[in-house]
């Protein structure tokens, strides 16, 4: 008869990162935030460890009844890895893993960008391919497809992705649900089968809409419906990155003041980004806030996560906007102010946050010019929806 456990045992060893002897060959692990039941064993002399299921979706007396099966099957002289294999694979599937690791991964991370990242990631590239299937029956072509695609095109986000699934194959070997090679491994094995982009050609640009067609597109975007498409319109107005979009929190906005501070932990360069907020940019803060229950300004699918980055390009997607990146509208910004104003390329790289490369100019200068990056993004504004600037156009500036 199994041992009887309370749920709140349950619950208090939940808390308790490690491996619990909860019976015969029966244990819970417990990493991170994440919870699972185990069989382990010993088969020639060596410990065998088999996944029965994550503690949120299998109780107790479910994950007692399959450790049984697996006694017996000792008992019989049989291998219950080898037996499970044959009979219906292990059952565990690469988004089962995958959401796990990112789980029992996310403790550790300095803050939630990395899990949007990693979701964002799979959630785009490599669960159209891999999601369904039973991680202990993946090989090296189920991985070459979700690669393939990508591999030259977008070599950078195609290498973390390979990264990450390594990642998932490796914690679905940790535990027992999968064995042999790791498929997504690069040395040794897919270095011969994905050819090696020289560095010089992995930096790409990002596709930018070109600055004249930002009225149109605007008004084309204003057209869509859905959270999403508000989301995509304030990383337009105010040239931020995606992921500081799509991860904003309420608490980073005054409405009063019409800033918006987002803090170092989520800015590239590690640096506090004070962003003003124009009259649209404000609209599209307040509808968004309505009715809001999360911190996140655009929540996610998943109860308390914020919106994937890949959600703001799906809109393009949605547009059928394939000749455009979200992190194009930068360039767009950036070659708008040098090309059509007078606004100042110093002020224009404070509005993109982008990092000072001379270290002596880092150190003296102090101020963020909030002022008149307010006066060029209400200008940026003022052009997206086709009205004429407040500031003299280059053509016409005094020498």
């Amino acid at each position: 008869m199994a041992k009887a456990i309370t749920p709140g045992k349950l619950a208090a060893l939940r808390k308790k990162p490690g491996m619990h002897r909860i019976d015969r060959g029966l244990y819970l692990r417990v990493r991170g935030t994440g919870a699972w039941w185990a069989f382990r064993y010993m088969r020639n002399g060596r410990p065998v460890e088999l996944g029965l299921g994550p503690l949120d979706t299998v109780d107790h007396a479910k994950a007692n009844e399959r450790a049984m099966r697996m006694r017996l099957e000792l008992l019989e002289g049989k291998d219950p890895k080898a037996e499970r294999t044959k009979r219906d694979g292990n059952g565990a599937t690469f988004a089962d893993v995958a959401k796990e690791l990112i789980e029992a991964k996310s403790a550790g991370w300095r803050n939630a960008k990395h899990a949007a990242q990693w979701s964002s990631t799979l959630e785009t590239y490599a669960l159209p391919k891999l999601g369904k299937l039973d991680v202990a029956k993946i090989e090296t072509e189920h991985v070459l497809a979700a690669l393939r695609p990508i591999w030259t095109t977008k070599h950078e986000t195609a290498t973390r992705l390979r990264q990450r699934i390594e990642a998932v194959l490796s914690a679905a070997s940790a535990r027992g649900l999968r064995s042999g090679e790791n498929p997504a491994r690069w040395r040794g094995h897919l270095d011969h089968l994905l050819a090696a982009i020289p560095k010089a050609q992995r930096v790409k640009h990002h596709p930018a809409l070109p600055w004249r067609e930002l009225p149109a597109f605007t008004t084309e975007l204003r057209a869509q419906t859905g959270t999403a498409a508000l989301a995509l319109e304030l990383l337009v107005l105010t040239a931020c990155r995606a992921n500081e979009v799509a991860s904003a929190e309420i608490r980073e906005f005054d409405l009063q003041a019409k800033l918006w501070t987002i803090p170092a932990t989520r800015m590239k360069a590690k640096r506090e980004h004070r962003v003003p907020l124009t009259p649209r940019a404000l609209e599209i803060v307040q509808e968004a806030m309505q009715g809001r229950t999360s911190g996140f300004l655009f929540a996610g699918l998943r109860e308390g996560r914020p919106m994937t980055t890949a959600a703001l390009s799906r809109v393009l997607m949605r547009m059928k906007r394939t000749d455009v990146t979200t992190h194009g509208f930068r360039s767009t910004f950036r070659d708008w102010v040098g090309e059509a104003t007078a606004h100042s390329g110093e002020v224009a790289e404070q509005a993109l946050a982008h990092q000072i490369e001379n270290k002596v100019e880092a150190a003296y200068r102090r101020g963020d010019m909030l002022e008149r990056r307010r006066v060029l993004m209400t200008d940026w504004e003022n052009f997206a929806e086709g009205q004429p600037a407040t500031v003299t156009p280059i053509r016409r500036a005094k020498r």
